[in-house]
């Protein structure tokens, strides 16, 4: 099949992926699409918002849509590597077998990740990262495709522990669920609270996905595209030459290279699904606050002033 052709059946999929998954979810359309171009891509997605917003139930929904296999980890002060990772345990033989722990899956929901001790959120890492955990010195990988989704509670402070910049940037996409509108929520209340049972059907498998990811991959991208992506992510670096007054008065810090790489990515992907065979900067700049919201770190003045990630990143664009 031509990629053209790959193209125009991935448009076809996608539309009829979403009104699937609005069996179930009411709304909440760009935070659906920003997951969905994060697995397109291979990328990992951080879900920020309140308790009781249908957090997991979304990500379950996605996973039964895309037919893989979904784990959910839920995160507390007293989780350990191994509850998340597995162990070895000595079998009746008295030699060592591993038990796979919820890790081993293809889409993992880590909720509520900033609940636990940096050590426990770093043993995530190398399973985001490489693809793969390390136990008692041997490597297993892990099933491809392979998605994190982590949730984090924004409010309510106590307890949290939150999560360190390096693994903050291992996250292609961090996105904000904000409260439905009233119409949105009368919906909610008058599907949840019937006897009818909504079937999901199933439209995609893990091997098509991953054709999907590799199609996204083979998508050319213009130099000039390129050349704005970069530039736009070096904007957001205080201190640097040809850095704003703006950035320098209310960041600490700025997005790394990976954020380019991101940006580029999720470009290819949201043009794809939007039928176009290359990504213009209008893709790029349609995806830039979810991929680098997270990745800029603003100052005691930017605190002081109410000023957002979002409202530094609108200036930037």
């Amino acid at each position: 099949m031509s990629d053209v052709t790959a193209v125009e059946n991935l448009v076809k999929k996608h539309q009829e992926l979403k009104k699937e998954i609005a069996k179930v979810i009411v709304g909440q359309e760009q935070v659906i699409e920003q997951i969905l171009l994060s697995i397109y891509t291979g990328g990992h997605s951080l879900l920020i918002g309140v308790p009781g917003l249908a957090k997991t139930l979304m990500v379950n929904t996605i996973a039964q849509t895309l037919g893989l296999d979904f784990k959910r980890i839920q995160f507390t002060p007293d989780l350990m590597p191994s509850d998340i990772l597995g162990s070895e345990v000595l079998d009746k033989d008295r030699n060592f077998k591993f038990i796979m722990g919820p890790v081993f899956g293809n889409i993992i929901l880590a909720d509520e990740i900033n609940r636990t001790p940096p050590k426990t959120q770093a043993a995530l890492l190398e399973a985001m990262q490489e693809r793969a955990v390390t136990i008692a010195g041997k490597q297993y990988k892990l099933n491809k495709p392979y998605f994190v989704l982590a949730t984090q509670n924004p409010i309510e402070q106590e307890g949290t522990y939150p999560l360190p910049e390096a693994q903050l940037d291992r996250f292609m996409f961090a996105i904000e669920l904000k409260y439905p509108s009233i119409a949105e929520e009368i919906q909610v209340v008058k599907s949840t609270t019937t006897d009818d049972e909504v079937k999901i059907n199933t439209l995609f498998s893990a091997e098509e996905i991953i054709e999907v990811q590799h199609l996204v991959r083979r998508i050319p991208v213009a130099d000039n595209v390129v050349d704005y992506t970069v530039r736009l992510v070096h904007s957001t670096r205080p201190g640097m030459e040809g850095s704003s007054d703006y950035v320098n008065n209310y960041l600490d810090w700025g997005a790394g290279p990976r954020a380019s790489q991101n940006l580029v990515l999720a470009a290819k992907a949201h043009a794809a699904i939007r039928g176009k065979f290359s990504p213009d900067i209008e893709d790029v700049k349609a995806v830039a606050v979810g991929i680098l919201r997270h990745r800029i770190l603003k100052n005691y003045k930017a605190e002081a002033e109410g000023i957002t990630e979002d409202k530094i990143i609108s200036e930037l664009l």
